[in-house]
């Protein structure tokens, strides 16, 4: 009997057990935050564990646009998207402005421009460096642009940006504290414990806090600006979040897959 007993009070907790691990899988990635009295949302990714992929064209080779339109392709394959986020800058066609892989093919070379103007004149993709961030087998990783041409790291997903946020816990150069040029801005970082935190402002911020809320608030030793104003844009179901892009459309995305 207490055999009995004792084989049912394991089920039990075995039961309990995969409820709960099946509660910590299905956890939300993006959660409100707050930084010096700043909000933003901030979702939370660990790429050894979760399908975070690249996109950018549908089957038939035209860009998704929309996020909703991504997700809509995804569900008719039985797949589900969990987060999306915009991936970096485009073009008028949503053709991205620098480099983008996906699976492992270069879909849009690196664009490694440089331009000799003051620091105001050139445009934030171009001010130096930029970056790139990737997936690959290794983790997630974010380089400055020359470093990852010259190193080529394996990457299964890459896409190009800029400026550069953090780089090796410093910020970029070019960031003016106090700066009156405030906007809604989006990046990624690359954080503790091989984590990728990215974040979108909910508030306008300049360029020295939004830097600052990846290396002081949210442990990354390195992060990437995605993009700004009506360019960037949040796709998180459990906040009720689908934007729009004021461009029309958004160029590449990156998405949690589930």
């Amino acid at each position: 009997m207490r055999t009995i007993r004792a084989r049912v009070h394991a089920a039990g907790l075995a039961f309990v057990a995969l409820l709960f691990l099946g509660h910590a899988a299905r956890a939300e990635p993006c959660q409100r935050d707050s930084f010096e009295g700043r909000d933003a949302i901030v979702c939370t990714i660990d790429p050894a564990t979760s399908d975070l992929r690249l996109f950018w064209r549908d089957a038939s080779g035209v860009p998704y646009g929309r996020f909703d339109a991504l997700a809509r392709a995804l569900d008719a394959k039985g797949q589900k998207l969990a987060f999306a986020m915009n991936a970096g800058m485009y073009d008028t066609d949503y053709a991205p402005v620098g480099l983008h892989i996906e699976e492992g093919a270069e879909l849009h070379p690196a664009d490694t421009v440089t331009m000799d103007r003051p620091p105001g004149e050139v445009p934030n993709f171009y001010k130096q460096p930029n970056g790139v961030f990737y997936l690959g087998k290794a983790g997630a990783g974010i380089l400055p642009t020359a470093e990852f041409l010259k190193t080529r790291p394996e990457a299964r997903f890459a896409t190009q940006s800029g400026p550069m946020l953090v780089i090796e816990g410093r910020l970029h150069p070019a960031f003016i504290p106090n700066s009156d040029s405030r906007t809604r801005r989006s990046g990624v970082g690359v954080c503790e414990k091989g984590e990728v935190r990215f974040a979108i402002s909910e508030t306008d911020v300049n360029f020295d806090e939004f830097a600052r809320l990846f290396r002081d608030h949210l442990a990354c030793p390195n992060a990437l600006f995605l993009d700004g104003g009506r360019g960037s844009g949040l796709y998180a179901p459990a906040l009720g979040r689908n934007d729009v892009s004021g461009h029309g459309g958004y160029g590449p995305i990156l998405g949690l897959v589930e």
